[in-house]
């Protein structure tokens, strides 16, 4: 996986006034936790912006801070809707050797079956929770869907990825599924309602 790199300053004041500060300057407060006490910094909001326009939590990102350099991951982003400003970042340092838990999103590959043929695609799951060395952290898990027809779908315990990792979510937990179109599935009940009552009056 490609390893992204950012410049950071150590703060020392936490409060919501020099927080405010270091935003009209440029600057996004961050804390980085993990292993290690919480460290407290600050980031280039334009050099964030320019690396990171999709923000994940399975992109290793290197922080250089002084002659210091940490591995971390993004836990967390507090970002203001109204002016798209990330205005806070939580980062997590990992330990180099030891396993991760953290999210990666789930790419569907290929065009179902079923989806061709009139059916409804449902992707349930966005992104799977792992645990693996950080060396081996994918960019996303691939799930096939070429061979799903009308009504079927693929669960956790179904899905494939490279060894030394582990999906954590439920086995059970629906990823992708492909469902009749609403008419036909209302006009199937209707079907079986009136069988059952032509059944019943035959009685």
């Amino acid at each position: 996986m490609e390893q992204k790199t950012l410049s950071v300053i150590e703060r020392t004041e936490f409060k919501k006034g020099p927080a405010k500060k270091l935003r009209s300057e440029g600057l996004i407060p961050a804390v980085v936790y993990g292993h290690t006490d919480p460290l407290h910094i600050a980031v280039n909001a334009s050099e964030f912006a320019k690396k990171f326009k999709v923000v994940t939590e399975n992109t290793i990102i290197k922080l250089e801070l002084g002659k210091k350099s940490l591995e971390v991951l993004v836990k967390a982003v507090d970002e203001d809707i109204v002016t798209e400003t990330v205005k806070h970042i939580d980062f997590y340092e990992f330990e180099k050797g030891k396993t991760l838990k953290t999210h990666v999103p789930v790419h569907l590959i290929g065009n179902a079956v079923g989806a061709k043929e009139g059916g409804n695609l449902e992707h349930k799951l966005h992104e799977l929770e792992i645990e693996c060395l950080p060396k081996d952290l994918p960019e996303a898990i691939e799930v096939e869907i070429s061979a799903l027809g009308m009504g079927d779908s693929i669960h956790v315990s179904e899905v494939t990825v490279a060894e030394g990792i582990k999906i954590l979510n439920p086995e059970t937990q629906t990823v992708v599924v492909v469902t009749a179109p609403k008419a036909a599935a209302v006009a199937t009940e209707e079907g079986e309602e009136a069988e059952e009552a032509a059944e019943g009056s035959e009685e």
